[in-house]
């Protein structure tokens, strides 16, 4: 898994859209990426609305928010359209930014093991420099964690 100290790893993604989001010219301003599991899941829909909800903090902090799964662009789009996400949501169908950035794991639900998105927040500053890493990612306070020092 990316760790703090880390650079940014190049990528280019696929917004909800149809557009596509180049790693590249998310430089220059403080940059927070989540990964989480699947569109439209309880837990999901929590995480992505706190951090809409307090977007405007956010913003107010200097960050800019990118939000990625496994999901296909179509039902990002749903997600996106849905509740009104003022930031984007990259479709990574094919896995490859989710391995660039190590939060493709084994995880263990009632008792099944099995390979699967991690939740995890990533958090760079203006020069891509991966400044915090935040593993517990708790979906009612996602924002919170994101804006304590």
């Amino acid at each position: 898994m990316l760790k703090v100290g880390d650079k940014l790893p190049q990528f280019k993604g696929t917004n909800q859209d149809g557009q596509t989001i180049d790693s590249k010219n998310l430089i220059g301003k403080k940059l927070v990426i989540f990964f989480y599991p699947q569109a439209n899941t309880p837990t999901c829909t929590v995480e992505a609305c706190n951090l809409s909800d307090n977007y405007s903090q956010l913003e107010k902090a200097g960050f800019q928010l990118l939000g990625i799964s496994g999901d296909t662009v179509k039902k990002q789009k749903n997600f996106h359209s849905k509740f009104a996400f003022p930031y984007d949501l990259i479709a990574d169908e094919n896995r490859d930014i989710i391995e660039k950035f190590g939060v493709w794991q084994e995880k263990k639900t009632f008792g099944k093991t099995y390979m699967g998105i991690v939740r995890t927040t990533f958090i760079f500053d203006e020069k891509g420099i991966c400044t915090r890493v935040i593993e517990k990612v708790t979906s009612k306070t996602a924002a919170a964690q994101i804006l304590e020092v």
